[in-house]
C-alpha cells in the first residue's frame, strides 16, 4: 500500500471497538445479502478483511470464507475471533497487492469493504477478482462516495478519496465484469478532517463474471 502505508498491526487490537465501524459492517453485509447468495456450497473471499467484521457474518452462511489482508495483526485478531466464535471454516491469506503479490485461487463470491481507497493500482486487481471467480460468480465491492479526502482524519495509506461510481462500474466493466450495478449501502455521521460533522455514503458496487 505504498510507502506511507498505515499501521494496521498496530490498529488491529483496538479495530473493532469502534461503533461506527461495527455498525458500517452490519450494513454492507445486510446490502451484499440482498444482492448475492451466501449460502450452501458458496465459497467467498473476504479481501482486505481486517479483523473479520464482514467475515465472521458471511463465515456461519458459507461453505467457507478466507480472509486476505497485507496485515499480520489484522489476520491474526480473526483467527482469533474466529476461533471464539467456533466458525471452523475461516481460512486467512497473507497478501499485499501494492507490493506485487497476486491473487490466486477459486472464489463463488468475491467481497471487499473499505478497503479499494487503500490500493494504488484499482485496474489489475479487478482483473485478478475476475480471474478468481468461477463462472456465475459475483463480486461485491463497498466503498466510499467521493469525500474530498475528508473522511480519514489520517490520510496516510490512501489513494483514492472516494470513488465516482460511474467510473468504477466502467473498471469493472472494462475487467470483463457483466450486470454491473451499484446501491448505498450505508451512511456514516462523523467528523470529517477539518472537524465539522459530515454524512459519508458508502456504496456497494456488483457484478458477475458468465
Amino acid at each position: 500500500m505504498g510507502e506511507n502505508k498505515r499501521d494496521f498491526d498496530k490498529a488491529a487490537a483496538t479495530w473493532d471497538e469502534n461503533p461506527a465501524r461495527l455498525a458500517l459492517a452490519q450494513d454492507v453485509f445486510t446490502a451484499i445479502s440482498g444482492k448475492v447468495s451466501l449460502t450452501g456450497n458458496v465459497h467467498v473471499l473476504d479481501f482486505g478483511c481486517g479483523t473479520g467484521l464482514l467475515t465472521r457474518q458471511i463465515a456461519p452462511l458459507a461453505a467457507s470464507v478466507t480472509g486476505a489482508d497485507s496485515s499480520r495483526g489484522m489476520l491474526d485478531a480473526l483467527t482469533a475471533k474466529a476461533a471464539a466464535q467456533g466458525l471452523d471454516n475461516v481460512r486467512t491469506l497473507l497478501l499485499d497487492p501494492d507490493a506485487g503479490e497476486r491473487l490466486t485461487g477459486s472464489y463463488d463470491v468475491i467481497v471487499s469493504n473499505m478497503t479499494l481507497h487503500h490500493i494504488e493500482t484499482i485496474d489489475a486487481l479487478l482483473e485478478q477478482f475476475y480471474a478468481c471467480l468461477t463462472p456465475g460468480g459475483r463480486v461485491c465491492i463497498s466503498d466510499l462516495d467521493p469525500d474530498e479526502g475528508q473522511f480519514h482524519g489520517d490520510s496516510t495509506g490512501v489513494f483514492h478519496p472516494g470513488f465516482e461510481r460511474q467510473t468504477l462500474r466502467r473498471a469493472l466493466e472494462a475487467a470483463g465484469f457483466e450486470d454491473v450495478s451499484d446501491t448505498t449501502a450505508a451512511e456514516i455521521m462523523k467528523p470529517a478532517a477539518n472537524g465539522e460533522m459530515r454524512r459519508f455514503t458508502v456504496f456497494l458496487i456488483t457484478g458477475g463474471r458468465k
